[in-house]
């Protein structure tokens, strides 16, 4: 009983933390490799209208890394989804810091995302061990291509945004190879698709609220 409480409580401060704190980051932000350039009003609605939903993938990686963590009975494997959850924390703080600075706003709809890929993440972890750690390489995946269709679209002065996005990339990447080296196992062609449907719903509307 003392287990379940505690594992409910964990579950719910995560989910407080990710949605009404502000996150800090262990590691300093991404320094942009060339000086940054003036960006017209239309350059920075557009930027950070990338940014937001890139903040909304990071709300969703939390709540993914903490329901599978919660359902997964290897204590190895929980602190794996838990490592990775508090390096996710890094990209939640830089992207909120950078909708900061260009003066947007997160998605008014996070609670529902949150809500959304915790959904997600349970049903990934009931289904065991190894597809759980294979929705993890395929979601990290999906991301690593997303951010470089945003790396496409930004700004050509936003080299701040491009920096964060570039180091976030590298982190993607690393986390997909850990769940292959944990032993992920590939998921089917159906399973894939509705993760990239579900994908361009989201970001389709986190472009706009």
């Amino acid at each position: 009983m003392t287990s379940s409480l505690d594992s409910v409580l964990a579950v719910a401060d995560a989910a407080l933390r990710t949605l009404f704190t502000k996150p800090h980051a262990t590691r300093e932000t991404p320094a942009p490799a060339t000086p940054a350039g003036t960006l017209s009003e239309a350059e920075r609605r557009e930027a950070g209208a990338l940014m937001r939903i890139n903040h909304v993938g990071e709300v969703c990686a939390q709540a993914l890394y903490t329901a599978q963590a919660a359902v997964t009975r290897d204590p190895a494997l929980r602190m794996h989804f838990s490592d990775a959850a508090r390096e996710e924390t890094d990209h939640l703080a830089w992207t909120l810091q950078r909708l900061d600075e260009l003066g947007a706003h997160p998605s008014v709809l996070n609670p529902i995302w949150y809500l959304g890929a915790f959904g997600l993440g349970l049903v990934a972890g009931r289904l065991g061990d190894s597809l759980s750690l294979g929705f993890v390489a395929e979601t990290e995946r999906q991301v690593e291509a997303h951010l470089d269709g945003h790396l496409d679209r930004l700004p050509a002065g936003d080299a701040a945004s491009r920096a964060v996005i570039n180091q976030m990339k590298l982190d993607e990447a690393r986390h997909a190879a850990q769940a292959w080296s944990a032993g992920a196992a590939e998921l089917p062609a159906p399973a894939k698709a509705l993760m990239r449907m579900a994908s361009r719903v989201m970001t389709t509307v986190a472009h706009r609220i």
